[in-house]
């Protein structure tokens, strides 16, 4: 039986949330030891061990929400979570997302949404990010339009759950065992997928780009503030994601039609948008550094990363990397009137707004956020360290000497 979306979520859902060599004759035993100690030198990175993160807690907005939105407010339909959970899983894909993949990458489960009651296990970790989430507290008739849980917000739910925790692993029983141990949280990796949805509010809230751009510097404070207090915690090893190139979404290419497209077909100026959003964040996070020596902080630029899925599409074996695979209507298969999973009546009929034929060869799931093949293409390349700073690898994230 096919579950026809509520307007208001489909609407919700739309807008949610890169000289010559002298020669020696050594020895062969000698010659290890030489290269051993060449790259040693030559690569702190080479010589460090592997980090080992007991547990994640996550931080951000629909591009890492696994069930905190469909726990607390709207839950998705299917199609969403048809490829690999066959079935919705409260993930703003048709499977998994990146923040599923970094947990597996070290072993572990994948994280529960702090709002979900039902067979919830905190035992490694919980993800506080809900779908729609800002920064900033959004005020108007924005809030209306986006998630109540800003980073605040989120913030403040990790400063309960933490005595609470260890209150209940105190108690003893079933339950403790659901718990993180207390020497987790200063070992655990933090991190943070948020801000695209503070950008996004600003386009559809009447304001000019300039306004945008204006904006960036408060909302880039708002966030070093929560990280400092997440830090003060007892955090101490962050990897900290950029926002992505928001002018190749459909969202913005149906919605804003006279934007001038790169050569790629993206809306030029929203991607500066976006690039200027991420360099006050880059340079917020050096100073950070300063101010935080304890801390390993990790600036992800995973605009570059998924900003090359759609200037080079067929290197990943994607297609049609502008186009929505889960939508409806126009060239970019997108629509504010009816999103992924909802029913439209066309001449009469009811039409029920499905999946493309293979989701496998395509970037964008709905409009707005990725499918889980693009989401496991950007995690291959920003786990990689290609796409960090400073540049080491997510299994080394917790090194300070790199940073």
């Amino acid at each position: 039986m096919k579950t026809k979306v509520p307007c208001r979520l489909a609407k919700f859902m739309s807008l949610m949330e890169f000289p010559s060599i002298t020669k020696f004759h050594i020895p062969l035993g000698s010659s290890l030891v030489v290269l051993s100690i060449a790259a040693t030198i030559l690569s702190p990175v080479m010589a460090t061990k592997n980090c080992h993160f007991p547990a994640i807690f996550n931080f951000g907005a629909s591009n890492s929400d696994t069930g905190g939105l469909a726990a607390s407010l709207f839950a998705v339909t299917s199609p969403y979570g048809e490829t690999y959970f066959h079935r919705p899983a409260g993930r703003f894909s048709d499977g998994r997302i990146i923040i599923d993949f970094i947990a597996r990458s070290f072993g572990l489960p994948f994280l529960s949404p702090y709002l979900d009651s039902l067979g919830t296990n905190f035992s490694r970790g919980a993800n506080f990010a809900t779908a729609g989430s800002t920064i900033r507290p959004l005020q108007g008739l924005a809030q209306l339009r986006f998630s109540p849980f800003d980073l605040g917000v989120q913030y403040t739910q990790f400063k309960g759950f933490k005595p609470k925790t260890q209150f209940i692993r105190d108690q003893g029983g079933v339950f403790a065992t659901l718990m993180p141990k207390e020497e987790y949280f200063p070992e655990a990796l933090y991190t943070f997928d948020i801000g695209q949805n503070d950008l996004t509010a600003g386009f559809f809230g009447n304001m000019t780009l300039l306004q945008v751009n204006a904006s960036v510097p408060d909302i880039i404070r708002s966030f070093t503030s929560n990280v400092m207090n997440i830090h003060n915690l007892g955090a101490r090893s962050f990897w900290i994601y950029n926002t992505g190139p928001i002018g190749c979404l459909p969202l913005i290419l149906a919605n804003f039609l006279p934007a001038e497209r790169d050569r790629y077909g993206c809306a030029k100026a929203y991607n500066e948008v976006a690039q200027n959003f991420n360099q006050n964040l880059k340079e917020a996070l050096a100073q950070l550094r300063k101010d935080l020596p304890s801390a390993a902080i990790t600036y992800v630029d995973v605009y570059s990363a998924k900003y090359s899925l759609f200037t080079n599409p067929k290197k990943y074996g994607f297609e049609l990397p502008l186009v929505a695979c889960c939508g409806y209507g126009g060239k970019y298969n997108f629509s504010n009137s009816v999103g992924c999973g909802g029913i439209i009546k066309v001449n009469g009929t009811d039409i029920f707004v499905g999946s493309c034929e293979k989701p496998s060869v395509r970037v964008i799931w709905d409009g707005t956020h990725y499918t889980e093949a693009a989401n496991k293409v950007v995690f291959d390349l920003i786990s990689s360290g290609a796409f960090t700073d400073p540049p080491i690898p997510l299994k080394m994230a917790c090194h300070r000497n790199f940073t």
